[in-house]
């Protein structure tokens, strides 16, 4: 298996970048990144907006940690574009018949739930906390195709509506948890420190 974390935006509500905010001992990005340790051979970063961040990001991450791993760092020139765009540009670098999609503001997710996605079977596997859909998401490589021939200004969820979703309800809220403004930060601060204690 492989992933793809997106970490193109803006960060505009966030009133920094996100990014590289620290939760515990690693940055919102190493959390996130960390997940697929065990589980995927190669976590491919695409970035956009203050690329070169996420690229330092990523040494460091490298230098700190014995991923089994390789990391990967795809810039995506067209991200202001939206989201649809660094998708693309991911799923160009994948080679498995399976493989994760993440946000990587995303950091709070339990392992073990990102194992039981892994071992779902489907086109498409959500994780799901209370019946809400959240991520990271598990692809089919025919869901890949679609997403590569698909216009760019459409959406990911376009894509997905043709085919069948898998839900999978994990006691998992971090599965919902992402970090888009100051007070999403403070909340996952404050989780992430209640799970540690």
């Amino acid at each position: 298996m492989e992933a793809i974390v997106l970490a193109a935006g803006y960060s505009s509500r966030a009133d920094a970048f996100k990014m590289t905010l620290p939760v515990g001992q690693r940055s919102v990005l190493e959390q996130t990144i960390s997940k697929f340790e065990g589980l995927c051979s190669k976590v491919i970063v695409v970035a956009g907006f203050k690329a070169e961040l996420i690229e330092e990001e990523i040494v460091k991450i490298c230098y700190k940690n014995a991923f089994s791993f390789q990391i990967k760092f795809v810039y995506n020139e067209n991200f202001h574009q939206g989201m649809f765009t660094s998708i693309q540009k991911g799923c160009n670098e994948v080679k498995t018949s399976a493989f994760f999609i993440t946000p990587g503001d995303c950091p709070l997710v339990k392992k073990e739930t990102v194992q039981l996605i892994a071992e779902h079977k489907g086109n498409v596997v959500i994780p799901s906390f209370q019946y809400k859909g959240g991520h990271p998401i598990k692809l089919s490589n025919q869901v890949k195709q679609n997403i590569l021939k698909t216009d760019s200004e459409s959406n990911l969820r376009a894509v997905l509506n043709s085919f069948e979703k898998e839900y999978l309800n994990v006691n998992d809220p971090g599965v919902l948890m992402d970090i888009d403004t100051q007070d999403d930060y403070q909340k996952a601060i404050q989780y992430y420190d209640s799970k540690t204690d």
